[in-house]
């Protein structure tokens, strides 16, 4: 599976962006697939944000960004989405969407399989 996140840019603190993430080529379909939203500043570790099961029912949020942020996904356009909203500068970050086969928790945080992220910058 090859995974392709988009949608990136340039934002005020406080404004919103939408993220993208679509399995990019000739690919396996991502229905049956848990899938997450990770993040990584320069100079720190990769963060994980946000996930969604592979029934689009379950989700799961880091702290920080519970109220602000909402995960889904469209089966049909074999797609996940990241919605933020009242974004901060210290989120400056790309971010990456992850996904994975095995049966696990939404809460289980360990994924297999990434695609190239996109750059979020939030600066006035």
């Amino acid at each position: 599976v090859q995974l392709q996140a988009s949608g990136g840019g340039l934002v005020q603190p406080g404004g919103s962006l939408r993220l993208s993430c679509a399995a990019s080529g000739r690919t396996r379909s991502l229905y049956d697939m848990d899938m997450a939203w990770f993040r990584q500043a320069p100079g720190k570790e990769r963060e994980f944000v946000a996930a969604v099961d592979w029934s689009g029912v379950r989700k799961f949020y880091t702290d920080s960004v519970k109220g602000r942020f909402t995960v889904s996904r469209d089966g049909a356009k074999n797609s996940m989405y990241l919605q933020m909203s009242s974004l901060k500068p210290e989120e400056t970050a790309v971010y990456s969407c992850a996904a994975r086969l095995t049966a696990r928790q939404v809460t289980d945080t360990r994924y297999d399989i990434w695609g190239q992220g996109t750059q979020v910058t939030v600066s006035s």
